[in-house]
């Protein structure tokens, strides 16, 4: 695999699990009850985007050490 292919299956692989992680812990305003005028009552209190980059970033990097080691165990490696 090129570093190219390496890096594009690596930011596809990230940008999939952060879409699954983005609603963990989500608490809406509507939920907590304290909803700020001129928002939508649907929006999150504390998003936490910069721990869900970092969680988005650990599980990514497990996922594609995975896929490498099955690429390379397979001999579909150049």
């Amino acid at each position: 695999m090129s570093v190219a292919v390496g890096i594009a299956l690596f930011l596809t692989i990230w940008w999939v699990v952060l879409f699954a992680v983005l609603p963990f812990g989500v608490t809406s305003q509507h939920e907590t009850g304290n909803v700020v005028h001129g928002t939508d009552p649907a929006a999150p209190v504390a998003p936490r985007l910069v721990a869900k980059a970092i969680w988005t970033t650990l599980i990514s990097a497990i996922i594609f050490l995975a896929v490498l080691a099955v690429v390379h165990s397979a001999g579909w490696a150049a």
